[in-house]
C-alpha cells in the first residue's frame, strides 16, 4: 500500500477526532495512536484492488477512519465487559476513568464514526453504504450481547452454528464492510463488492479464531489477559467447544461455558492442560486456516495487483504468526 494512503487516512482520523477533543485525554489518544490498524488496512487495500495506481476518493479514507473508530468503540467496552486492567501495555479507559465515563467515551466513538461515513455521501450508492454501516453498528452490539448467552446446546452442530453467527456480528462485520465498502468507495460493482465481503467475512472468522487460541496457548503480558481468560468468563470460544466434543458435555469446561460453576484459580492449569491435550487447539487452528484459505480463493477473481497480494498476506499472517512469542 501507498504511503500516501496511510497519510491521507491519518489526515482522516485525525479530523474525525478532532470534535472529541474536549473529552479525549492521552490515554483515548494512546489508542489510536497504536495497534496494527488491520481494519482500515484492509480497507484501503480492497479499495485499491478497484484503483491499483491512481489517487483514490477521500471517501475511502473517511471510511477507514471510521472503522477504525468502531473498532476502537468495540475494544473500550469489551474491557468494561472483562474488567481489563490494561490494553496495548497501557490502563484501560475503564480502569483510568471508571466504567461510566467509559461507557460514554465508546458510545462517543461509535456515534463519531457514524458520523465519518455520513460526512462521505454524495451518492445514492454512498448512502446505502451509510445504511449497512449502521446495520454493522448494531450487529457489534448484538455480537457483544450474544457472548452472554451462557445455553450451551447439546446438539454439536448447533454450538458450533452458534459460535460462528456470534463471531460473525462481534468481529467479522467489520472486516466484511472494510473489504465490500472499500470495493464499493473505490467504484467497484455491486458483484465485486460482495465477494470482497466474503474475503472480509473469511479474514474476521480466521482472526476471532487466532485470538480464541492464543487464550489458551499464551499470554499477552502487554494486554493485561491472563491464559485462560475466556474459560474464566465462560465464554463459548472455539477451542473450548471442540473441547467439550472430546471431553463431554458433563466435564468442568463444559459446566463453566454454561455458567454452572466457575473455574477455580487453583483449578485453571490443570483445565487449561486437558484443553491443550484432547486435540481441541489443533482442531481450532485448522478452521483458522481453513478460513484464511477460503479469504485466498474468493480473492482469486480480482486482478493479480499488490493491493491482492496485500490481502492475501493479511490472511495468512493471521494464522501463520507464531505462538507463544
Amino acid at each position: 500500500m501507498e504511503a500516501q494512503d496511510w497519510s491521507c487516512f491519518r489526515q482522516q482520523l485525525e479530523a474525525a477526532l478532532a470534535p472529541q477533543q474536549p473529552y479525549l485525554t492521552d490515554l483515548e489518544r494512546a489508542m489510536y495512536a497504536g495497534g496494527k490498524k488491520v481494519r482500515p488496512r484492509v480497507m484501503m487495500l480492497s479499495a485499491r484492488l478497484m484503483n491499483p495506481w491512481g489517487p483514490l476518493s477521500d471517501k475511502v479514507y473517511k471510511g477507514a477512519a471510521a472503522v477504525e473508530m468502531l473498532h476502537v468503540a468495540t475494544l473500550i467496552h469489551d474491557d468494561i465487559v472483562d474488567e481489563a486492567p490494561m490494553r496495548r501495555g497501557l490502563p484501560s479507559i475503564a480502569a483510568a476513568r471508571g466504567t461510566k465515563t467509559a461507557v460514554l467515551i465508546g458510545d462517543l466513538q461509535f456515534v463519531q464514526a457514524i458520523r465519518a461515513f455520513a460526512s462521505a455521501v454524495d451518492t445514492d450508492s454512498d448512502m446505502a453504504l451509510t445504511r449497512r454501516v449502521l446495520d454493522a453498528a448494531f450487529d457489534l452490539c448484538c455480537g457483544e450481547l450474544d457472548e452472554f448467552d451462557r445455553t450451551l446446546p447439546e446438539d454439536r452442530v448447533e454450538r458450533i452454528a452458534r459460535y460462528y453467527r456470534t463471531i460473525d456480528r462481534k468481529t467479522g462485520v467489520l472486516f466484511r464492510l472494510a473489504c465490500s465498502g472499500g470495493v464499493e468507495l473505490a467504484g467497484g460493482r455491486t458483484r465485486e463488492a460482495r465477494r470482497a465481503g466474503f474475503v472480509g467475512r473469511s479474514i474476521g472468522r480466521a482472526f476471532q479464531i487466532m485470538d480464541d487460541v492464543r487464550d489458551i496457548v499464551e499470554l499477552d503480558q502487554y494486554a493485561g489477559k491472563a491464559a485462560g481468560a475466556d474459560l474464566i468468563m465462560g465464554r463459548h470460544s472455539l477451542p473450548l467447544l471442540h473441547a467439550v466434543d472430546a471431553l463431554g458435555t458433563d466435564c468442568t469446561i463444559a459446566r463453566a461455558m454454561r455458567g454452572d460453576g466457575s473455574v477455580r484459580e487453583a483449578d485453571l492449569d490443570s483445565a487449561l492442560d486437558e484443553i491443550r491435550d484432547c486435540g481441541a487447539i489443533d482442531a481450532a487452528y485448522a478452521a483458522a486456516r481453513r478460513e484464511a484459505m477460503d479469504a485466498l480463493f474468493f480473492l482469486q477473481p480480482f486482478a493479480p495487483t499488490p493491493a491482492r497480494a496485500a490481502l492475501s498476506a493479511v490472511a495468512m499472517e493471521i494464522v501463520d504468526r507464531p505462538l507463544n512469542r
